[in-house]
């Protein structure tokens, strides 16, 4: 049995014989409209909308929104640089292709490789380039003006969201929330095509919408028998990944590594790690795992969208951690940090959605 297929198995579905839950494809506005009343009322009792920005004080609205990927990465001090997958970054302008080569260059960088807008999310454009011949075509999919990551594509085979929450009068910061997450893959059977697979498939045919779009130009062709077909590199929900509630094997040492590493980022309190890693097994154990991305106060924890979780148990988790999220950002505020200003957060916002809105369909 495959590690992939052991995860599958120790997370199958016990309680929701549907592929999908009831709420996991609801529109935003709908799902989150209790979110947002709770985050009002929490806003009376900690002293404004804005509080939590100041729970991550050195990341641009606490990670909320607008905030740059890089500039968060390049915080980790020489500890955590261990466990972050290589990466540089850069300005999209006349000569990509060039500038892209010898950036990567000076990170010891070489194809495959990812590439993501520095400000985004969802996984918006980002893009997996696997042959050195096509960063040229990639790089000029995106706006000019724009700050790009380039990462290593990591060779671990398995990829998780870890929230990680420290309060900043404990002794150390625990985890909240693991989530698995799996690009679901289907089989071809040498005489049907990838439209038909989709339609066919009992949770892909629910939520086409997510993988036509992106497969418009493949959606005629015929796999092979046995013949794989992945239909989403980005490890998110919205394009379409299979998300797995791992709460399971939240452990002591998986906690202390986590915490140890998080300690080496200045003031950072309230987020999820998305980590690429090599087995259950050594993930338990606190090992064997890689940092694609440290995300903040916007981050979810997002087991809550395993098809097993109810609406209920959805809504208690997002409101625990946005109140601890207000709670630290309050502490935080009294230690002399300042909350990021509504103006700011609105102006971030929008320059976020502006951004997202330029950028090439994800892979």
């Amino acid at each position: 049995m495959t590690e992939a297929t052991t995860i599958l198995a120790r997370t199958a579905p016990d309680r929701a014989p549907s592929p999908i839950s009831m709420f996991e494809f609801w529109p935003g506005w709908l799902f989150y409209t209790p979110v947002v009343l709770y985050w009002m009322a929490l806003s009376l009792r900690y002293g404004g909308p804005t509080t939590p920005t100041a729970a991550n004080p050195r990341i641009t609205t606490g990670g909320l929104c607008g905030e740059s990927k890089v500039s968060i990465l390049d915080q980790a001090g020489p500890y955590a640089r261990r466990f972050i997958a290589p990466y540089t970054a850069i300005l999209t302008g006349d000569n990509d292709l060039e500038t892209a080569q010898a950036a990567m260059a000076t990170a010891g960088l070489a194809c495959p490789v990812v590439v993501k807008p520095d400000i985004g999310c969802n996984g918006t454009g980002v893009k997996l380039v696997e042959h050195a011949a096509d960063l040229g075509p990639v790089l000029a999919a995106f706006p000019r003006g724009v700050r790009l990551v380039i990462q290593e594509l990591m060779t671990e085979p398995e990829e998780a969201g870890l929230f990680y929450i420290r309060d900043p009068d404990a002794d150390a910061g625990h985890i909240t929330s693991v989530t698995y997450k799996k690009a679901p893959v289907l089989t071809g059977d040498g005489h049907s095509s990838i439209r038909t697979l989709i339609g066919s498939d009992e949770r892909t045919r629910l939520v086409p919408h997510l993988y036509l779009p992106r497969l418009a130009e493949r959606l005629d062709d015929v796999p092979a028998a046995g013949e794989p077909v992945r239909l989403v590199f980005t490890g998110n929900h919205c394009k379409g990944s299979i998300f797995l509630d791992g709460g399971d094997d939240i452990t002591p040492e998986l906690e202390a590594a986590l915490d140890r590493v998080m300690r080496d980022v200045p003031d950072f309190h309230f987020g999820r790690i998305d980590v690429k890693f090599e087995s259950v097994a050594a993930l338990r154990r606190g090992q064997g795992f890689r940092i694609i991305e440290i995300n903040g106060i916007g981050s979810e924890a997002t087991h809550i969208w395993d098809r097993r979780t109810t609406l209920r148990e959805a809504y208690g988790a997002q409101f625990r951690h946005y109140h601890a999220a207000f709670a630290i950002g309050a502490k935080k505020r009294r230690a002399g940090w300042r909350p990021s200003s509504p103006a700011t957060m609105l102006r971030d916002w929008f320059n976020q959605r502006r951004l997202m809105a330029s950028y090439p369909m994800n892979d």
